[in-house]
């Protein structure tokens, strides 16, 4: 099967090379790398050149944020299952799409997920939170439950079925568009348990109290759309679910 992996970036000379790399230092062959900027001010694109041996597509172009750059992105993948590498995170190691391609072969799953690190901005070696995932309980979305998106990985079927990434939402597409694969149509998951992407810290959704606050209501927005009724607790329990990271680093 073949693997398509989307990198948004916009103004992003300080991390895109860490990101591109370990993409291409991947050992499973069949990779498609695709690769939205924003319209990068700085030489965010002179640095993506550098590396277009490998890239397959290259989008530079102005756009409607985040959410529509992924979506993009997903329109223009062309393999069997698409995962998403933001321009701060990285892969953990050369294996990473190797085992997830594995587990989706071993069990025919919709998506497969695992865990992710976020790590100092300069220092990715540093640990600052650990997010382990846990196997997928029906219903668990209810609980606060989510896995976490930089290591969740969709078939493109999925997409093409159920839609792509809701931009009417500023930080919380990737929230509702995991709620509606998995809480609202019941895709199948595959849980693979190890780390496999290092986030920087600093995220759209947790830089400011504004920011956190914003996300919060979104997440109220992510069930709504969806006609969704969610626990008297569950948008409670979503954030504070963080607190537990911290302890197990």
């Amino acid at each position: 099967m073949k693997i398509s992996v989307i990198t948004i970036c916009y103004n992003s000379a300080q991390t895109i090379s860490d990101t591109i790399r370990s993409v291409l230092e991947q050992d499973y062959t069949d990779v498609e790398y695709i690769i939205i900027d924003g319209a990068s001010k700085d030489n965010t694109m002179e640095i993506v050149r550098l590396h277009s041996q490998g890239i397959s597509t290259i989008i530079s172009e102005p756009d409607g944020g985040i959410y529509d750059a992924m979506n993009k992105g997903v329109r223009a993948a062309t393999g069997d299952v698409i995962g998403i590498l933001n321009s701060d995170d990285i892969y953990s190691d050369s294996r990473v799409l190797s085992d997830v391609m594995a587990l989706f072969a071993e069990t025919e799953a919709d998506a497969v997920y695992a865990d992710l690190k976020y790590v100092a901005r300069d220092d990715t070696s540093r640990t600052i939170r650990y997010w382990q995932s846990g196997a997928y309980k029906m219903g668990a979305f209810l609980k606060g439950w989510m896995p976490p998106h930089p290591t969740f990985f969709l078939k493109k079927k999925c997409y093409d079925q159920y839609g792509l990434y809701n931009t009417r939402l500023r930080s919380a597409a990737d929230y509702e568009l995991m709620l509606r694969m998995v809480h609202k149509n019941h895709i199948a998951l595959a849980y693979l348990p190890r780390v496999i992407t290092l986030m920087r810290v600093g995220g759209e959704s947790n830089m400011t109290l504004k920011n956190r606050l914003r996300a919060n209501r979104e997440d109220r927005m992510a069930w709504e759309i969806n006609g969704l009724k969610p626990g008297l607790l569950t948008l409670i329990r979503k954030p504070l679910s963080k607190l537990i990271q911290f302890i197990r680093i």
